[in-house]
């Protein structure tokens, strides 16, 4: 029902506030159009385009195709109407292209999730999601109390949580998908989410990284003169988005977070965290990229050897197994399009009706008014963006980024923005739709505000970090 009443709203005030904007501003009478079969790259701006700032290559372009991509990577779209010509930067994908994205991420998640669904059934085939799950157990059937000893659940948390640490995004969505369904045969009530379930999607969203891997390889391309200087304030905002979330959810579920073994855990990852961290803060840019290229993809593969080895000595069928596997990631691939179409459409329309112009900038006068850093006004697109769509939210990293200087505050902030947590609405619609979940619960609250933490803490670090 939570879920419901979100997509609801989205809709209803992107709408109505496209109708005020169309009524009351004859400059976007074309705003409908724009929201339903606009086209855009992912960036953050729209205002009358002066068209003779174009080159003749790109006027040319525009003439025949309707739409040219700028150097800073927005796409300017040419329209027509009542015979006057309008070339506008459109923020956002209309609803009409937005279903076919939708559509092409979802297509775009079969061969991953194949691949390693497959892997992982050899794994629970051969005995080993039981042994990793034996080994945290202690840990997490404090943290999970709702499921039993030893369930395979948990070794496929771990795998997610694993792969999340180290960046490894298409690695994380399948096993966390995995453990999902796992957690779904424990679902008394499957159109509700379960306690376990809320407890592992916020961890989960929460976004706990040590390795920014993308937002690096960004500032790189860039110039950063840095790249690799955002990684610590990324660890650290991460941290504590993710006890954040541990400790919301925990306060709901009144589960006994002072425990010997939970503060055991925490504070042996952290111990192991800081060690990692020491390390790489000793290597120059070149040297910490390098390791951490070796480290992520280095863990897959030990992953898969590890797997395979060890289902060939136990003589399982490991193609066999594989292929069982790789047959539900197509299902789960497929089964989740309904979901993201109607939560990409919703976010569509919010960000083409102007609804986020009005919020940011409200947030830029507030801020301006309480004579803070402006610099953090102008990062907080990035912040703002992020729970609802991560290609958008790096949209505005980049176009912070070029606006402003990739090491100046803004521009540091926005990085650090977008390593801080996960898309909060995204991750509701594929995990939950994925097992067939419409009940929510209280998931996007404990989310959301874990994503605060992580903006609070990203505004505080990167204010009082000496680069």
């Amino acid at each position: 029902m939570t879920l419901s009443k979100i997509w609801s709203c989205f809709i209803l005030i992107a709408i109505t506030a496209a109708v005020i904007l169309s009524i009351s501003n004859p400059a976007h009478k074309d705003i409908f159009n724009r929201m339903v079969a606009g086209k855009s790259g992912d960036t953050y701006f729209e205002q009358p385009y002066d068209a003779t700032q174009l080159s003749s290559a790109q006027w040319a372009t525009i003439q025949k195709e309707g739409f040219v991509i700028l150097e800073n990577g927005k796409q300017l779209v040419k329209e027509k109407e009542d015979g006057l010509v309008s070339y506008y930067v459109q923020s956002a994908d209309g609803i009409l292209p937005t279903t076919k994205t939708a559509v092409e991420i979802c297509l775009g998640l079969i061969g991953i999730m194949a691949l390693f669904m497959g892997i992982m059934q050899i794994a629970e085939n051969a005995g080993g999601i039981r042994i990793l799950s034996k080994i945290i157990g202690p840990f997490f059937e404090k943290l999970f109390p709702e499921v039993p000893k030893g369930h395979p659940a948990f070794g496929l948390m771990m795998l997610n949580f694993s792969a999340n640490l180290l960046g490894l995004d298409n690695a994380a969505t399948p096993f966390g998908l995995k453990a999902m369904e796992s957690l779904q045969t424990l679902n008394p009530k499957k159109d509700t989410a379960s306690n376990a379930q809320i407890m592992f999607l916020c961890l989960h969203a929460a976004g706990l990284t040590l390795i920014p891997v993308s937002i690096i390889a960004i500032r790189a391309n860039l110039d950063a003169k840095n790249p690799t200087d955002i990684f610590l304030p990324c660890m650290i905002t991460t941290f504590v988005a993710t006890m954040t979330a541990m400790i919301i959810v925990s306060i709901r579920q009144r589960i006994r977070l002072w425990q010997p073994v939970i503060i055991a855990w925490v504070g042996g990852i952290s111990a192991v965290i800081a060690l990692l961290i020491v390390a790489i803060q000793a290597m120059d840019s070149a040297t910490m990229q390098s390791f951490s290229g070796i480290l992520s993809n280095g863990l897959i593969l030990l992953i898969i050897l590890i797997i395979v080895g060890g289902a060939f000595y136990k003589k399982t069928d490991v193609f066999g197994s594989f292929v069982e596997g790789a047959k539900g990631g197509f299902t789960t691939s497929i089964k989740i399009i309904p979901y993201l179409v109607g939560m990409l459409v919703a976010i569509s329309l919010l960000r083409t009706s102007g609804v986020f112009d009005v919020i940011i900038d409200a947030l830029k006068y507030g801020l301006n008014a309480l004579h803070l850093n402006s610099g953090i006004a102008d990062a907080m697109p990035t912040a703002l963006i992020k729970p609802l769509s991560g290609s958008g939210a790096r949209g505005m990293m980049v176009d912070a980024i070029n606006h402003f200087g990739a090491d100046s505050f803004a521009g540091r902030l926005s990085a650090v923005f977008q390593g801080s947590s996960d898309t909060t609405f995204y991750v509701i619609a594929v995990y939950f739709g994925a097992v067939g979940v419409a009940k929510i619960r209280y998931t996007a609250g404990a989310m959301l505000l874990a994503d605060l933490a992580g903006i609070i803490t990203a505004i505080i670090i990167t204010t009082l970090w000496v680069w």
